[in-house]
């Protein structure tokens, strides 16, 4: 009898094998994480009060830090000051142009009446000349007219020389203008960039989360990238379970998966694969296994694969990241949404 209850029990557990243990895959090269976001500097300054303690559950936008802003806020009123002077300036070079207008329309109006003068004083000559060849006039009355004729000449040089005058300056004035709004422009750019140096003295959260691994302190002098503290999204824990090449066999993204967390002395949990990582994690080492020198020993590799794990609430509290974990993926289920769209040769195994 003992020996009938043997062989049954051994016939139990081959049929259990036969029909799900074989499509099982297990491995404990698992550990929780979270995308975790490290909180730095983005200024030089002293930290003038820290707005969160250790490990306080913080939301998105709350302040965390606050750097203390004088030097910063200095920095913005003289910007500012700059801007004022560049509108002055432009308004300056403006209203020099529109005296020029005034000055210009004005040395028109002298080159026209110069020459209309210069006009009257030829035809004085021209009438005169027949006149002193006959003897009805004196030679110095044409001279004199001559030389009227000759002076309202200069006159029109003059005053047409003075329009160009004019009409040049206009010209640099509106290069003045030009370059008054290039300054100011310059100015607007340097108060932008102290006025977002002023909103960056008080740094936010950029994420809900956790506060972790806070190292900064009142009173300390910061630059900017320094590390602050990490904000952990403990609500967003996912697992990475690291399986050898030869159990991906059979595995497809959304095959259901149990988790057993060690932390949580016994519970299990249950999850979903979702994705699985583009290369071995040999291939992102900081120095690469390079086998194509030397000796060659084979290793088996373990790619990542990234699982959901669906937790409820009272446990999903407890989940933190670097927990480690034992997962079991069923890989009997080869169903299209499983293989992830792409046709499974396997699928009636």
């Amino acid at each position: 009898m003992v020996v009938l209850a043997i062989l049954i029990g051994l016939a139990g557990l081959l049929l259990h094998w036969w029909t799900v243990g074989r499509f099982v895959q297990t491995t404990n090269d698992a550990f929780l994480q979270a995308d975790q976001v490290t909180v730095a500097s983005k200024l030089a300054g002293y930290v003038e009060a820290v707005l969160v303690r250790d490990n306080q559950d913080v939301r998105a936008d709350q302040p965390l830090v606050r750097i203390d802003v004088r030097d910063v806020q200095a920095r913005l009123d003289q910007a500012n000051a700059q801007v004022a002077q560049g509108a002055a300036a432009i308004g300056q070079a403006q209203a020099q142009i529109a005296l020029q207008d005034a000055q210009i329309v004005q040395a028109q109006a002298q080159l026209a009446a110069a020459r209309a003068s210069l006009a009257f004083a030829s035809g004085e000559v021209d009438r005169y000349g027949p006149l002193v060849q006959v003897g009805a006039e004196t030679r110095e009355r044409l001279e004199q007219l001559r030389n009227n004729r000759d002076q309202a000449s200069a006159q029109t040089q003059a005053a047409a020389a003075q329009v160009l005058a004019g009409q040049r300056q206009i010209g640099a004035l509106r290069t003045h203008v030009q370059v008054a709004e290039a300054q100011s422009q310059q100015a607007l750019a340097q108060a932008r960039q102290a006025r977002h140096a002023v909103d960056d003295a008080v740094i936010r959260a950029s994420l809900d989360g956790r506060i972790g691994d806070r190292s900064v302190r009142a009173g300390q002098f910061v630059q900017p990238g320094t590390r602050l503290m990490t904000v952990v999204p403990v609500q967003s824990i996912y697992l990475v379970a690291n399986f050898k090449e030869t159990q991906l066999g059979r595995m497809r993204r959304g095959q259901p998966v149990e988790i057993r967390v060690d932390a949580l002395a016994g519970q299990r949990l249950r999850g979903v694969i979702e994705s699985f990582s583009p290369g071995t994690a040999a291939q992102f080492a900081l120095l690469p296994a390079n086998n194509a020198t030397g000796n060659f020993t084979k290793i088996v590799q373990r790619v990542p694969v990234r699982i959901r794990v669906d937790a409820p609430a009272n446990l999903r509290t407890r989940l933190l990241p670097g927990l480690s974990a034992e997962v079991s993926v069923d890989t009997r289920h080869l169903s299209a949404s499983a293989c992830d769209g792409v046709r499974c040769r396997d699928a009636g195994r």
